[in-house]
């Protein structure tokens, strides 16, 4: 029997038009009238994810053209779509805006899967010009449809009637308006979302939503029968439930790729811990320090003396993976914005500050042993100093290595999403797999494949 679902893209022209607003107040009030609601993410944010998941109750997936094949996105999709009744994605940037000109943009993404796409615009100083913008949106690439438009910061119904008048002409259809609400207000991305704060912020997106947008005439602009994309197989691999793997999370540690964990399952059975407030490290296999926000609990990660402990003991003898904030924890410190240092596990010859920001911001590819790894950075720390060359490293335990571009290091390049290489120092050695990069693995481990499965 057929089936259909009413799902869309949300896209705006540029970043601060009010996108993530609008998806979890859709997502919130949606999922409160009852509908499977599911989230998903264009790009290889955590942040938005996080947010997704408290407003739809179910988990945000990341969508990345740059980071996973066509094949896999579609895999994705339809597997988390299979029992929605309402599929929400929110864009990256503005709608055109990718890696390189578009690519792996959101107007990509919605191609891709065949997504409408309801714009938002922030017309607060706009009249007709509107129509201008909303035109070469509509006709710069054919293949991608415009579902309607939803305008932010209007006050007025005059204002709005204007706006309408505008999308009238050049044939696009204006799905409502939303007034500027100042007590509106999504906490900041640093502190993180997964809080009670944001909760009331997801709530109160909703009641402003539900106030002024029909979602009924939304949600039956955007359904159509259910896509069946062919599915390529999943690769088959047997688990080893012997193993143990000992992942971080908590408020420090939660940027974390809900695919990349059901491929660790492969490799034996998760476990979760918190650094902040376990003492001891339980026993396991292999630990996953993910990226998160260390730096804003460094007192007490670096009080907690007995767990540091425990890690350099583990480092002689199980398997550390480590990115970005999970990295830094694995340096001899990191020092706070006040430029006090604070004691680490010092199994890297490393020492890391957000004493002096600076945004290394982009995505990455590590090619290492024959083999291709994809990932990105995002982060304002960095390095005391930058570590030396590949040879030049003294780590523990024994046998690691540093890699680090420029010099060319002996056996790995990181490259940015033009081909560049670029200065990202990756650890790796038997025991321990390290580096600034927040690696996707859901589809493929490259270079990681076989020291996950030792």
């Amino acid at each position: 029997m057929e089936t259909s679902i009413s799902q869309f893209l949300i896209a705006a022209p540029h970043s601060g038009a009010g996108k993530t607003t609008l998806t979890l107040g859709l997502l919130r009030a949606l999922q409160g009238r009852g509908l499977r609601t599911q989230p998903f993410k264009c790009g290889p944010d955590f942040i938005d994810p996080i947010h997704h998941s408290t407003a739809a109750r179910r988990q945000s997936i990341n969508l990345d053209a740059y980071m996973m094949s066509p094949d896999h996105i579609k895999d994705l999709y339809q597997r988390y779509t299979a029992d929605a009744d309402v599929a929400i994605t929110e864009g990256v940037m503005g709608l055109f805006d990718g890696a390189q000109k578009r690519e792996g943009s959101s107007a990509d993404l919605a191609v891709l899967l065949q997504l409408p796409v309801i714009l938002v615009l922030n017309a607060k100083a706009m009249a007709y010009s509107a129509a201008a913008l909303l035109h070469g949106l509509k006709t710069f690439d054919p293949a991608l449809t415009i579902a309607g438009v939803i305008f932010n910061f209007v006050d007025t119904a005059t204002h709005y009637r204007l706006l309408q008048e505008a999308c009238e002409d050049v044939g696009v259809t204006a799905l409502g308006h939303l007034p500027n609400e100042k007590a509106l207000r999504i906490p900041s991305r640093h502190l993180g979302l997964d809080t009670a704060d944001a909760g009331e912020a997801i709530a109160a997106a909703a009641r402003h939503i539900e106030k002024h947008l029909d979602l009924d005439a939304i949600l039956a602009a955007t359904r159509a029968p259910r896509i069946a994309f062919s599915r390529a197989p999943r690769p088959a691999t047997a688990p080893q439930r012997s193993k143990t793997i000992l992942v971080a999370r908590d408020a420090a540690f939660h940027f974390l790729y809900p695919e990349n964990l059901r491929r660790l399952e492969a490799y034996g059975r998760i476990q979760f811990f918190s650094p902040l407030s376990e003492p001891h490290l339980p026993p396991a296999d292999l630990l996953y320090l993910p990226g998160g926000y260390p730096e804003l609990y460094l007192e007490q990660l670096a009080g907690n003396k007995t767990l540091l402990a425990d890690i350099r003991s583990f480092a002689s003898k199980g398997r550390i993976l480590a990115e970005c904030g999970g990295m830094m924890v694995l340096g001899h410190s990191i020092t706070d914005e006040t430029g006090k240092p604070w004691p680490m596990a010092g199994i890297l010859n490393i020492a890391t500050t957000i004493q002096e920001k600076k945004l290394a911001l982009g995505y990455r590819t590590l090619t290492l042993d024959g083999q291709s790894l994809k990932g990105h950075e995002f982060h304002y720390s960095q390095f005391v100093q930058t570590p030396a060359a590949a040879n030049g490293i003294n780590l523990a335990p024994a046998g690691v290595k540093g890699i680090v571009q420029p010099p060319a290091a002996a056996n790995g390049i990181v490259r940015n999403a033009r081909g560049q290489e670029v200065a990202a120092p990756v650890f790796h050695g038997p025991n321990l797999f390290a580096s600034y990069m927040h690696f996707y693995w859901g589809e493929s481990a490259g270079p990681l494949e076989a020291w996950l499965a030792r």
